[in-house]
């Protein structure tokens, strides 16, 4: 009897540890996490200075305390143009520990800083001659353009933090914090007293730049994200007729950006 006991115990055992409960508490996931965003951005620019240097010219000057300012371009129709055209964002990750909320990050923001139509403060040498004058800083005589990009990379470590989830995680609220550094790849477009460069891209300096985010994730695989960030971009050796510019800002943006994520390598239990 003891035996027969002993037998209807250990099958009991095996059928309770082959529960379909027991099986989904042991669930496999995989170990990481890739996603991907596209949106668009406003910037806010603190004032700067622009210093020119054209040797050939006899020029050392700078332009001082001048105000810059974005042109959003999705304000004016989203939907009616390229959507590389407006001031666009993307961000492209992996979550490599996705327990701790530990991943790495490309950070690219397509932003635009314009410097025109204003009294501009000039001092330093023009011409072979001391200055310290006020002009009229508009065009055709004058213009100053990142309009095709101020274009900041950032390479980003990202930390998360889950805030909130529904009972069955159709929804999910996070926060994230990204540091990070990188170059910058401006497009520098200018005219400065009659004489212009020759426009066109360039690798033209660094930047650095933190981001706070929150970010709501639907069914698992589609997140919308509002970003706010701080950077501060230093430009060196900008191309301007016979000679270089050195130009540093910092800069307030706010981002929104609609994006995919889903899980990618090996797979590890489910605690």
């Amino acid at each position: 009897m003891k035996s027969k006991n002993i037998i209807l115990s250990a099958i009991l055992i095996l059928l309770i540890g082959t529960h379909p409960a027991n099986a989904q508490s042991k669930k496999k996931e995989r170990k990481k996490e890739f996603y991907f965003s596209w949106g668009y951005n406003k910037e806010w620019y603190t004032k700067s200075t622009v210093k020119v240097f054209q040797p050939s010219l006899g020029n050392k000057y700078s332009f001082e305390s001048i105000k810059g300012h974005d042109h959003p371009g999705w304000n004016e129709g989203l939907f009616t143009k390229a959507i590389s055209i407006p001031q666009y964002n993307y961000r492209i990750g992996l979550f490599i520990n996705k327990e701790k909320g530990i991943a790495v990050e490309i950070n690219f923001d397509h932003t635009k800083f314009i410097f025109a139509d204003q009294a501009a403060h000039v001092k330093g040498t023009l011409n072979n001659r001391q200055v310290d004058t006020v002009v009229n800083f508009m065009q055709p005589n004058f213009f100053y353009y990142l309009n095709n990009g101020a274009n900041f990379l950032l390479f980003n470590i990202v930390k998360r933090w889950h805030f909130y989830a529904t009972k069955d995680e159709k929804i999910k609220i996070d926060l994230l914090a990204k540091v990070g550094i990188g170059p910058v790849i401006p497009h520098v477009d200018n005219k400065f007293f009659g004489l212009q460069n020759k426009a066109g891209f360039q690798l033209g300096g660094w930047n650095i730049g933190v981001e706070g985010t929150v970010k709501a994730t639907f069914f698992n695989y589609v997140f919308l994200e509002y970003c706010n960030k701080l950077d501060y971009a230093r430009y060196a050796n900008l191309n301007i007729y016979q000679g270089t510019a050195k130009h540093a800002f910092g800069t307030y943006e706010m981002i929104l950006n609609l994006g995919l994520t889903f899980p990618v390598g090996g797979k590890v239990k489910n605690k």
